[in-house]
């Protein structure tokens, strides 16, 4: 048996008070043999909780669910989604919340399983998930935090002890996710469509009680909620396209309310500047390539705002033609802050009116010469790279003769723009060929490189001698490499 107290668990649960039709009330599947694969340490303090006094044993029963904290109450979410435009209806298929924890500082978050077995809203699948991507999502998870963009967070991940089937046996895992909520655009659709036409204000007040208090009392909640979201999901996909992040499957049951990053399936990191870029193999028609992030985004908010019409104004014309007005402001806002985000990433300081085109040439020129979009920027701030030849263009000297110039516009020493690039341009990243050889290395037990990877991740902005080859592009291939959702 586990001593719940020293561990620290403080589970306060306020999502089972929904209406019933909204979640499952079940149990994860116990798994036949757990084995601790990772335990997140910096996490568990920040969330005050303390395994110091429990054995590997102990913890593996914990995070596969073998053996539940007490005070949980365990629930598969009901919600719905535009899955690559076509609306259906989803839920937790292989996750099971097992409550909310409240931490010292009153902070209140989700935890969760995923891979914890078949619910309700299955779809004839296992409900299981494979060690590759639950370690993939811990890794990518944890590398967004230390970069400084909102996200869910991983905890642990453990092994089963029992076979998943994919294209192969693969080895069974557990992954326990942490996150300020799971309420999802697709959770209000699902709320929308609902028989019962009070569980869309039931879920909104719902809302605003665990991540909008500042509007509780505004004049229309439901304006100032739709205007907090947008703002809120701009300053993510900023953060995205600010370090090539391509999240792959942004389905609207993906875009969570409180503006983190959720579900990291087929998402991977761009070497080679392309805007064109896709990963997921189930992407065939590039909807979700890096630079229709912006444009998706929008349109998975237009869903959202659909979902608050009947809670905006009780005349629906007059509702519809306030939300179009707020979700028509996307593009002058992203646009604004995209220019800002870039100006950083350049240096630059104060306004300039030649900035917007200074910006495009250099994308431009990266786009032509299949430059790598991390370490071109690691360039400008002379951070030492290797084969960097491609530096040494004709085009991109001009360019950086035209940038220098701008530069000397700050009216601020050199050092002063180094440091403002440096805040925001990582020198290193989870590159997808480094992702999959550590991947590759714990699936042969081998765990040394993915904690040392994990290491050099929460870091990105130092330079240090041990990160250099995680700094290097994928060797050349003639493969597209090509990312999968595990299910």
């Amino acid at each position: 048996m586990v001593n719940d107290n020293k561990i620290g668990w403080k589970f306060d649960n306020t999502y089972t008070g929904l209406p019933e039709s909204m979640l499952t009330r079940l149990s994860p599947t116990p798994v036949k043999s757990p084995e601790l694969v990772i335990i997140n340490k910096d996490l568990s303090k920040e969330l005050g909780l303390d395994f110091s006094k429990t054995n590997k044993e102990q913890l593996s029963s914990i995070f596969s669910g073998n053996i539940l904290p007490s005070g949980t109450e365990t629930i598969a979410q009901a919600y719905a989604g535009h899955q690559f435009g076509h609306f259906t209806i989803l839920g937790d298929g292989r996750a099971i919340i097992l409550g909310e924890h409240i931490t010292k500082n009153k902070k209140r978050y989700d935890i969760q399983f995923k891979g914890s077995g078949k619910t309700p809203y299955s779809r004839n699948a296992d409900g299981r998930a494979a060690l590759g991507p639950m370690l993939r999502e811990y890794i990518i998870s944890e590398a967004m935090y230390h970069l400084k963009i909102p996200t869910t967070r991983s905890l642990a991940v453990v092994k089963t002890g029992e076979k998943v089937f994919r294209e192969t046996p693969l080895i069974g895992a557990v992954l326990t996710r942490v996150a300020s909520s799971h309420i999802r655009v697709g959770t209000f659709q699902y709320a929308l469509i609902s028989e019962d036409k009070n569980n869309l204000k039931i879920l909104f007040d719902y809302t605003l009680k665990r991540h909008y208090q500042n509007i509780l009392s505004s004049k229309n909640p439901a304006i100032d909620l739709l205007i907090q979201v947008l703002e809120k999901q701009v300053d993510l996909v900023i953060n995205w396209m600010r370090v090539g992040f391509i999240h792959g499957v942004m389905n609207t049951d993906n875009m969570s309310i409180s503006g983190e990053t959720i579900d990291y399936g087929p998402c991977a990191f761009m070497d080679i500047y392309n805007p064109e870029t896709v990963f997921s193999s189930i992407d065939h028609n590039g909807r979700y390539a890096y630079f229709n992030q912006p444009g998706i985004t929008k349109w998975n908010l237009a869903r959202f705002a659909e979902c608050l019409v009947p809670l905006i104004d009780s005349d629906k014309n007059k509702s519809i033609q306030i939300a179009t007005e707020i979700i028509n402001t996307f593009g002058e806002i992203y646009n604004k802050k995209w220019i800002e985000m870039m100006r950083k990433k350049l240096g630059l300081f104060n306004k300039n009116d030649d900035d917007e085109k200074l910006i495009n040439e250099l994308l431009s020129w990266m786009d032509e010469k299949k430059a790598d979009f991390t370490n071109t920027f690691c360039v400008l701030m002379e951070q030492n790279i290797e084969n960097n030849k491609i530096y040494n263009d004709e085009n991109f000297i001009k360019w950086k003769n035209k940038w220098q110039k701008r530069i000397k516009l700050n009216n601020k020493p050199l050092t002063e723009a180094i440091d403002l690039m440096r805040s925001v341009n990582p020198l290193v990243v989870p590159r997808n060929h480094k992702v999959e050889e550590v991947l590759n290395s714990a699936n042969s037990n081998n765990l040394k490189p993915l904690e040392k990877f994990i290491e050099v991740l929460k870091k990105p902005y130092e330079n240090k001698n041990n990160t250099k080859e995680y700094q290097l592009p994928a060797p050349p291939s003639n493969e597209k490499y090509q990312t999968f959702c595990g299910t």
